[in-house]
């Protein structure tokens, strides 16, 4: 028996062989975690997250969503809540027997008890650290104001109740709150990351918490600083009476 012949039989060439190759065992393990990967890219949350005006979202743990104790009393604030649910964890249900419209409710159901839930799981250790990956690729943008020197910010809601205000931008620096440059992000509910969020952000990251900037724009008028009380005088000046001269 020829070296061709042996080799031929440890390989398992031809469909004579009783074990895979190592070749064929990574290439097998190659294909699956494609399937893998290809199942996570149709999958709901994911899906969501990675819609053109939702880079604000971080992808919030599977787990977390099907413990029942994170969603306690989130039933009560969506309408579809169990049909929304099965549709975030990708659980097949019943939705034939609903009509178009409650279908599109569904849908929009969905979308809002993601962000509850997501307003929650931000201020976990798994959703702060989720976060902070996207602060530091600043995702959220940059600070508007000239003198923050583009300080990455962070979503915050100037109220916790859903459907008051749309998401801001927090900056740590100069510690004020700004509206969205993209209009995409306008539609974005800010109770969908609640006050809370940057302040325990900065409390548990705090050596990411710069300086509170004390630079201010300093107004000045042919070189010359504009004193404080300028426009008090000048407004005081427009309404005096002016004196009529008589001509003789």
């Amino acid at each position: 028996m020829n070296g061709g012949e042996n080799e031929k039989k440890r390989g398992g060439g031809g469909g004579g062989g009783q074990f895979p190759t190592a070749y064929e065992q990574e290439e097998e393990a190659s294909n699956s975690s494609s399937e893998i990967q290809t199942d996570d890219e149709y999958a709901w949350i994911p899906w969501f997250t990675s819609l053109k005006g939702n880079e604000f979202f971080c992808a919030v743990d599977e787990a977390y969503v099907r413990d029942g104790f994170n969603l306690t009393g989130l039933n009560s604030q969506v309408p579809y809540y169990e049909y929304a649910l099965d549709m975030i964890l990708d659980i097949e249900s019943n939705e034939e027997l609903l009509s178009d419209d409650q279908r599109e409710m569904v849908e929009n159901d969905a979308e809002h008890l993601y962000g509850l839930i997501h307003a929650r799981y931000v201020l976990t250790a798994r959703g702060l650290h989720s976060m902070l990956e996207k602060y530091r690729l600043c995702h959220f943008g940059r600070c508007p104001r000239v003198l923050c020197g583009g300080q990455a910010t962070l979503p915050v809601g100037i109220s916790d109740n859903p459907h008051e205000e749309s998401v801001k931008l927090y900056c740590p620096k100069c510690e004020d709150v700004y509206s969205t440059r993209a209009s995409r992000h306008e539609h974005i509910d800010g109770a969908y990351f609640g006050t809370t969020f940057p302040h325990l952000f900065f409390l548990t990251f705090p050596e990411l918490k710069p300086a509170k900037s004390v630079e201010r724009y300093v107004p000045r008028v042919f070189g010359f600083r504009v004193h404080k009380d300028a426009y008090k005088k000048s407004l005081a000046a427009r309404k005096k009476p002016r004196k009529l001269t008589h001509a003789h």
